[in-house]
């Protein structure tokens, strides 16, 4: 009968586990005066970074000038050329950045402006995107129409600018559970989620509610009543 084989008396070293992604470095910090075309202005310093997982050139802007001990204040804001730039009206992304710029500078903290356009699918997926919304999809259906995820964005690289930036603890500034769930599972310690504004038109109300309804946003529903129906 065979005999097993005599455990190896010289092992191997166990396999490591996985560290993660390498910590990430400033690379360039600058001032730059923001200014709205609401008026409002304030001065900001961006800053740039080296490391980063995903190889984007993601941006932190950092706003105000938190008490000292204070939980600074963060949001997560993905890119929308569409909203942020042009305006669009068909989602709420342009209104959120402006009312985070104010907030986070009256409190002290930062924005890490990602670029993840599309919820990571990319402009040009976006807009075909757009164009079966038209046909009556929501935006999650018409992702998975085009063989699309509803949603790409990770959060690796955002902890990695935390990190970075010496912020362990902070209140994350947003309507999407995901990003807090992800930035723990990343090891930040998100002490608050607190809720942006609600801004609705009759464009992008479809698009708000499918996002309470199917990603549990924390937007009041009951508002986010459909004025394209009936």
């Amino acid at each position: 009968m065979p005999h097993s084989p005599a455990p190896d008396p010289h092992p191997g070293p166990a396999p490591s586990p996985d560290p993660g992604p390498s910590p990430a470095s400033v690379r360039t910090r600058v001032r730059v005066p923001l200014r709205f075309g609401d008026g409002y202005g304030v001065d900001a310093e961006l800053i740039t970074f080296h490391g980063l997982t995903d190889g984007q050139e993601h941006l932190a802007v950092v706003l105000g000038d938190p008490a000292p001990g204070a939980v600074p204040l963060v949001r997560l804001h993905s890119e929308c050329l569409t909203g942020d730039v042009f305006g669009s009206a068909r989602c709420d992304c342009g209104p959120q950045l402006r009312e985070a710029v104010e907030r986070i500078a009256d409190r002290g903290g930062v924005l890490l402006y990602l670029r993840q356009e599309g919820r990571g699918i990319g402009l040009y997926n976006k807009l075909d995107a757009y164009a079966l919304q038209d046909q009556g999809l929501d935006t999650y259906e018409a992702n998975a129409a085009l063989d699309l995820p509803e949603d790409a964005r990770d959060y690796t690289a955002a902890a990695q600018m935390l990190g970075a930036l010496g912020i362990g603890e902070l209140d994350l500034l947003s309507n999407n559970p995901d990003k807090a769930e992800q930035l723990r599972t990343l090891g930040a310690t998100v002490r608050e989620r607190v809720p942006t504004g609600v801004f609705t038109t009759a464009h992008n109300v479809r698009y708000l509610r499918a996002k309470v309804l199917q990603t549990r946003h924390t937007l009041p529903l009951a508002q986010l009543v459909d004025r394209t129906a009936g």
